[in-house]
């Protein structure tokens, strides 16, 4: 399906070839559904991806994590010593409780239009744009998701696009637009390209 994907993204956009070309293979990386990948992506808020893995594995022990009630018995000093700030600890628990009380439908999001479902999960205080897309892309695997606010992508649009200026998230996703209904695809692609560009001329960025 990737392929397919990939495919019809470069037929809707052929300047997306050498960024193929150079980015190489790639695939989407398994992702926690439901309560523990919301979680996850809370997480890693604001983190390089490395520190987001590190914190997780150390979340993810935590006895009863992984489901709402076992997360909101365990104590602000626990969840932190795992490695979240207070403010990641009060999100957490937000979605905990709405989850709790079915003002927050994971299991239905996937099944949404991309906007709708952003929209049903930034109503709680804690989870943004980015938050929500980056769900929606690696953990509800929906198909036509770019997450414009995440930097290494406005990076690599800078970078594949020839532009002068690092675009800033607006412009990002009207650039997007053109992409769909595989926007999805070209997030995936662009955080390939970066790593693979960086990767070639030993950039620190």
């Amino acid at each position: 399906m990737l392929e397919k994907h990939l495919a019809g993204l470069v037929a809707l956009d052929p300047r997306l070839q050498p960024v193929v070309a150079l980015a190489g293979p790639f695939s989407v990386r398994e992702a926690d559904t439901g309560f523990a990948g919301l979680v996850r992506v809370v997480a890693g808020q604001q983190v390089s991806a490395q520190a987001a893995r590190s914190i997780w594995l150390r979340v993810a022990a935590l006895p009863g994590v992984r489901e709402p009630d076992g997360l909101l018995q365990l104590s602000e000093a626990e969840l932190r010593g795992a490695g979240l700030s207070g403010a990641k600890v009060r999100t957490a628990r937000t979605i905990a409780e709405a989850m709790l009380a079915g003002e927050l439908r994971l299991d239905l999001v996937d099944q949404m239009p991309a906007e709708d479902a952003i929209a049903h999960m930034t109503r709680l205080k804690g989870i943004g744009p980015w938050s929500a897309e980056i769900y929606l892309l690696f953990a509800a695997r929906h198909p036509d998701v770019f997450p414009s606010g995440d930097l290494a992508l406005q990076i690599a649009a800078q970078w594949a696009l020839g532009w002068d200026a690092r675009p800033v998230p607006k412009q990002l996703s009207l650039e997007a637009a053109r992409w769909a209904p595989y926007r999805s695809t070209a997030a995936l692609l662009f955080w390939a390209y970066y790593a693979a560009k960086k990767a070639r001329e030993g950039l620190s960025v």
